[in-house]
């Protein structure tokens, strides 16, 4: 008797613990949402209310404000887009040290690119399944006299970017990247520079302008209530046309000239067969499509020893 009241025991004990390691064991994947697969890259410089570097690195006694602002006006896309029926959604920190947004702001089933380096930069991630790309937080490129904290790429480096002779801001550059795979930009948010130079390359694409230039450090904008808000909307109308968009899509092969403030990088790159030095800041290179350009830039902007003066 005391024997079988042991084995029943025992018996329960596994039981128990069966049941229990099925209830801490692994979450379930959660299941996909139908419709639209949605691209959103995201920078700070265009954000509402951002004018100088106070707002854009750690050292910055407004980074932690913007950090939020940034990753509010992500949510504020994601909510848009999905109010109109987005389905999957990644989302790409593209600014500095690409870890600006705060992560437990997301809902559970949002996949974030963090960090560098990354062979598609400020597009990490992107692929053929994708059918549209927002671009949250953008800024003019480093030739626009307009904009605000306009730059392209590295404002302390380069001085100008060209796909196939044509002066492209990050907007181009990332668009020609998405186009590669068919994949349209369907909107942007930045200052009205931006919105001008976006427009002029990819067509009719949706703006949200947060705030007016005055100058390179200087703007007047919109409260970030009053900017998530239009975000918001902006991406719900570009999502519910998102057939109406194309890719962008450059001749190819392409010829990348990249122009640096300092003659150092050039003369370098020069060394090696595939660059031909254009000038004393300037150098050209042949790529058969956006996805090698894109390796090259990136090897250009991260490889300390060609860009240290």
């Amino acid at each position: 008797m005391h024997q079988r009241s042991n084995a029943r025991v025992i018996a329960l004990a596994i039981t128990l613990a069966v049941v229990a390691a099925a209830a801490i064991g692994p979450k379930p994947v959660l299941a996909q949402r139908a419709g639209p697969k949605i691209y959103i890259s995201a920078d700070m410089e265009g954000l509402t209310g951002s004018v100088t570097g106070d707002q854009l690195g750690p050292s910055g006694f407004e980074y932690a404000t913007f950090r939020r602002i940034m990753t509010e006006e992500v949510l504020a896309a994601i909510e848009g887009a999905r109010a109109a029926g987005a389905g999957e959604i990644l989302v790409s920190d593209s600014h500095g040290n690409g870890e600006n947004m705060i992560l437990e702001m997301f809902p559970d089933d949002i996949r974030i690119v963090r960090s560098w380096p990354r062979p598609l930069m400020m597009m990490e991630g992107i692929d053929e399944t994708f059918d549209g790309a927002i671009f949250i937080g953008y800024h003019a490129g480093t030739t626009n006299p307009d904009g605000v904290r306009a730059h392209t790429m590295s404002s302390a480096r380069l001085a100008d970017v060209r796909i196939n002779g044509v002066s492209v801001p990050e907007a181009g550059i990332n668009a020609a990247i998405a186009g590669h795979f068919g994949v349209p930009v369907i909107m942007i948010s930045g200052d009205n520079a931006i919105a001008a130079e976006a427009t002029a390359i990819l067509g009719d694409i949706e703006t949200a302008v947060v705030k007016q230039a005055i100058s390179f450090h200087a703007a007047t904008t919109m409260t970030p209530q009053a900017g998530q808000d239009l975000i918001r909307r902006t991406a719900e109308r570009a999502v519910s046309r998102i057939g109406e968009f194309a890719p962008y899509l450059p001749a190819t092969p392409l010829t990348i000239d990249v122009r640096f403030k300092s003659y150092r990088p050039s003369q370098l790159l020069a060394y090696l067969q595939m660059f031909e030095r254009v000038d004393a800041h300037a150098i050209r290179f042949t790529a058969k499509d956006m996805l090698e350009a894109s390796r090259v830039l990136e090897f250009i902007l991260q490889y300390g020893a060609v860009l240290d003066p």
